[in-house]
């Protein structure tokens, strides 16, 4: 695995479900807040919340508008592959 794939994999989820522990891992990675990263895509800071917290999932809306935003795949996203 090259050092690009490795920098994108997430750290152990801690029970979290791994879609809402890499959600969580690319809004820190790129240096944002729960309100910076739903202004990026037009959702309250209280549903990227609810996403981390594993309370409430992205629609495949919102799953596309990630993946595109932070070029990561859909795979990554969803806990299939490790970038």
């Amino acid at each position: 695995m090259g050092k690009q794939a490795q920098d994108r994999i997430a750290p152990e989820s801690s029970g979290l479900s791994e879609i809402s522990a890499r959600i969580r891992y690319i809004r820190a990675e790129n240096g944002m807040t729960q309100a910076q990263f739903g202004n990026m895509l037009s959702v309250s800071q209280d549903t990227v919340s609810l996403w981390e917290k594993g309370k409430s999932m992205p629609t495949v809306e919102y799953i596309i508008a990630i993946c595109k935003l932070f070029s990561v795949s859909a795979d990554y996203l969803l806990g299939l592959s490790d970038y």
